[in-house]
């Protein structure tokens, strides 16, 4: 599957516009690239594990010549799938995973019903359609709901 296919899947079943998919994705991969040039490692639940490692130096042969070639020691990306991830795609069922990566189980994607609410739900955001804001308004909101959490002191709170 290619991105472009990836934004498709992901903006029909949404009822999200292409370009907008297209942003949120390509945002997506930026972020774990970031990540892993700063060496950080990225888990996603359920899903799997993105590393950054150090390959040690080795000899390398030539095909064509046979000849030794030093390989020099290089960082290179990672992957580890999850368990649940391991277990869906050996599976083979066919079927979609549904909300094997929600936070509670709950299918992220329900065709038919309201396909915010479990999102919503889980997240406590608004995720519908269109209701997407520019960069400054969304700064402009997280500032304010930042003042509104700081005037209670000694009390934490969490967007998840």
């Amino acid at each position: 599957m290619t991105k472009r296919k990836l934004v498709m899947e992901v903006a029909s079943k949404l009822g999200f516009p292409q370009n907008e998919v297209s942003l949120v994705v390509q945002a997506t991969l930026d972020e774990i690239i970031a990540a892993l040039q700063d060496g950080q490692r990225l888990e996603i639940r359920n899903f799997g594990i993105f590393e950054a490692r150090m390959r040690d130096a080795r000899m390398g042969r030539n095909p064509r010549t046979g000849e030794d070639v030093p390989i020099a020691k290089k960082r290179i990306a990672t992957f580890k799938p999850g368990r649940v991830l391991k277990e869906w795609v050996e599976s083979g069922d066919g079927g979609r995973p549904g909300g094997l990566f929600a936070a509670d189980g709950a299918s992220t994607i329900d065709s038919g019903a309201d396909r915010d609410a479990p999102l919503d739900a889980v997240y406590g955001m608004n995720f519908a359609p269109g209701s997407a804001t520019s960069p400054a308004e969304a700064d402009a909101a997280a500032t304010e709901a930042e003042e509104d959490t700081s005037a209670s002191a000694g009390e934490q709170q969490s967007l998840f």
